[in-house]
């Protein structure tokens, strides 16, 4: 280096020389002199925004930072004297004012920058108050924890995902007291375009970005797969080795002899399959059956209920039930024929993404039809592998071409259409994902498109001055976003009339504006029953907001009795205890009552335990089948055939109106191929209200005039 090119300068009484340009951070490390940093990491641009390297130049009226300030020759510096260690004592109280001590990486590895910067300058409780953080954790990423607490806005994040992954998902968001870090337009980050990368973990100081660990699941027994074989496949080439890394063990390959089972119906789990190699066979081997309220005309005349109904000749109300679903949804990119519920499934399909991302049960059971390899995943994994676009693609294209027909088919609207009108949807359709508790449409937004649900639960709801009221629980095969489009709501057309919020990981079909306006010029009868159903749908509303009235929301709400549109209650003052009503029911269900003369006491009267038909029925938020449903032209909550008795409906009814029965069913004998024998089988079961007959059972059957199903915010006086 010729003198000329070189800069002279002194640092703690010790002579360097260094090229022009260079940092006085830089200079020092040159010279083994340390200087502490927590904004600054050597392989990213410095920015000086921490401070905390403050030095003391000669001459010079405040304090530099020495990771952006230039070495300039004849400069004298010093690292550590009293001034300067008084600041950086003062700079780590204000950091650690608002600091989580112990934060999430102090907890886990000890290493957390600012909580070490701080015991070296001697500081154990910081002398200012915290300041309340507005943002908090953002939990709704599957592999990154965000704590925006331990956040110290040092930007190395920022700068490790814009500069050296090129990604730019990272920045800053607000100003002064309320600045923050954000993805993208600051939205939780598993709805950004973040990658999984790692880099802006790496680089964090604190415990502010860490990585979501494992925990409490542990994998079947197979072979683990590092980051280098899970590389060497088409669906991880592009992933980042570095995430790879940090969750080895989340992915082992395991091997099925054919006939071997990969996972049960009904069973619980928390992972999802990729088939690498082979042919898989999807089922449902459950029976089809159900204990429904439906007359058992050769039975004879049998039990009180069915003397009764001779006596009088009383005959079935004629029903009005539409024709079931023509296939069963499942969790894999196929849906099962209800006359036949069986599918394949080849190398290159995924299955059990429901399970692994929200904890559901097992929709179907899956067996191998030769020998077969797969992947089998933790959600960390299988979200990383949702962002990739090519993945992604592949995926989509494969439901277009095995699914989407079916899925339109069983959408009511669309229920025995012309081929056409698949044909011109099936390459204008979006598929697109939202994540749990993620805003879909905001009550009074312009409307942009139609919603098909594919997978997963949609809360519909109203804010009203009082609070929200939920009008409805969507799965599929439901559709929402029609009324806006139409204009129908009575206000200027093309506003979302409700609000509608992802409950957990939905997937849906999104039909654009432009395309569902050519759609509904192209066939008038799509048009015709879109309106009819629109407007069902806002009578329906405009009853709910009348019976909330003049009664406070909150307080509406609040009242567990008040969530029903259809109680069962019993009068103490006539009730005898003679069980007539229990026994009535059980003769109209094959012998399973659905009553239970017990529950709690309101004034003179006894809410039995039966259902509700709530006008928030959690009950039909999970079903891994969609084989729990609210009829369409009544109250009462229906449970199919095609139950597989997971019990999860039971298990989300707050009032403990649904139980599980054994039922004796023929199926297939696992031991004798070919062989069908009598097993017992449980199903979900709840009131139906008798949807066979004129009135319930149990209240026809009461000698005494004793039970009564109302309304009732009518019977109790709530004032309308």
């Amino acid at each position: 280096m010729s003198p000329g090119n070189t800069v002279k300068l002194t640092i703690d009484g010790r002579e360097a020389t260094v090229a022009p340009g260079t940092t006085i951070f830089d200079a020092a490390r040159g010279l083994g002199i340390d200087i502490p940093t927590l904004c600054h990491a050597q392989h990213q641009t410095p920015v000086g925004v921490c401070r905390v390297c403050t030095v003391e130049v000669k001459n010079a009226r405040v304090l530099a930072a020495a990771c952006v300030r230039p070495c300039e020759d004849g400069m004298v510096v010093a690292t550590a004297t009293d001034g300067v260690q008084r600041a950086r004592r003062t700079l780590a109280e204000l950091l650690l004012s608002d600091h989580p001590s112990p934060c999430e990486r102090q907890q886990s590895t000890h290493d957390c920058e600012l909580e070490r910067f701080g015991t070296a300058c001697g500081v154990a409780a910081p002398r200012f108050s915290a300041r309340p953080s507005p943002r908090g954790h953002d939990e709704s990423s599957l592999f990154i924890n965000v704590d925006h607490t331990a956040c110290i806005l040092c930007d190395r994040c920022i700068r490790g995902c814009s500069e050296i992954k090129q990604n730019f998902v990272i920045g800053r968001a607000g100003k002064g007291y309320a600045a923050g870090i954000a993805f993208d337009t600051d939205v939780p980050m598993a709805s950004s375009t973040c990658v999984g990368c790692g880099e802006c973990m790496v680089s964090c100081p604190t415990g502010a970005l860490t990585n979501k660990k494992i925990v409490d699941v542990d994998l079947p027994s197979g072979q683990e797969m590092t980051a280098a074989q899970l590389q060497q496949l088409d669906i991880f080439k592009r992933m980042s080795g570095t995430f790879l890394d940090l969750n080895r063990g989340a992915v082992v390959k395991r091997t099925f002899r054919p006939g071997e089972i990969i996972c049960r119906e009904g069973d619980f789990g928390s992972t999802a399959f990729y088939v690498l190699k082979g042919k898989v066979e999807v089922s449902i081997a459950t029976p089809l059956g159900h204990s429904a309220a439906r007359r058992q005309r050769d039975t004879g005349r049998k039990g009180f209920f069915r003397k009764l109904t001779e006596l009088v000749a009383m005959e079935p109300a004629p029903r009005t039930d539409v024709t079931a679903p023509r296939y069963i949804p499942i969790d894999a990119s196929v849906d099962l024929e209800l006359s036949n519920p069986v599918a394949q499934l080849n190398a290159g399909d995924l299955f059990g993404e429901m399970t692994c991302l929200s904890f559901y049960p097992r929709s179907a059971t899956v067996r191998a039809v030769e020998e077969t390899e797969v992947l089998e995943m933790l959600r960390n994994v299988l979200q990383m592998l949702q962002k990739d676009k090519v993945f992604k693609r592949e995926l989509d294209q494969r439901y277009r071409e095995r699914a989407l027909d079916t899925h339109l088919r069983t959408v009511p609207i669309f229920a025995g259409m012309d081929s056409a009108v698949f044909d011109r949807l099936r390459d204008r359709v979006e598929l697109v994902r939202f994540e749990p508790k993620q805003v879909i449409c905001h009550q009074g937004e312009v409307a942009d498109s139609l919603y098909l649900i594919r997978i997963g639960f949609v809360k519909v709801s109203q804010e009203f001055p009082g609070g929200e009221l939920v009008l409805r629980y969507l799965t599929r095969p439901d559709f929402f976003g029609e009324i806006g489009l139409l204009g129908q709501h009575g206000g200027e057309g093309g506003e979302r009339t409700a609000t509608c919020t992802a409950l957990d990981h939905v997937e849906a079909v999104r039909i654009k504006a432009d395309d569902f306006h050519a759609l509904l010029r192209e066939f008038p009868d799509v048009q015709a029953r879109l309106a009819e159903e629109a407007q069902r749908r806002l009578e329906e509303d405009a009853k709910r907001r009348q019976s909330i009235g003049a009664v406070p929301l909150d307080d509406f709400l609040s009242q567990g009795l008040m969530q029903a549109q259809n109680l069962l209650v019993i009068d103490l003052e006539r009730c005898t205890r003679c069980d007539q009503c229990v026994r009535a029911c059980a003769e109209a269900h094959d012998g399973v009552t659905r009553l239970v003369r017990d529950g709690l006491r309101y004034d003179k009267f006894l809410i039995a335990t039966s259902c509700r038909s709530c006008r928030d029925p959690l009950c039909m938020v999970g079903c891994p089948v969609g084989s729990i449903r609210r009829h369409p032209d009544s109250l009462e909550i229906i449970i199919e055939d095609w139950c597989i008795g997971c019990g999860l409906c039971a298990n989300q009814c707050p009032y403990g109106n649904i139980n599980l029965h054994p039922f004796t069913v023929q199926g297939d004998d696992p031991e004798h191929p070919g062989r069908r024998k009598a097993m017992v089988r449980e199903k979900a079961t709840t009131c139906d209200l008798s949807r066979d007959y004129p009135e319930p059972a149990c209240v026809y059957a009461c000698p005494h005039d004793a039970l009564h199903r109302i309304e009732p915010m009518k019977f109790f006086g709530i004032p309308q």
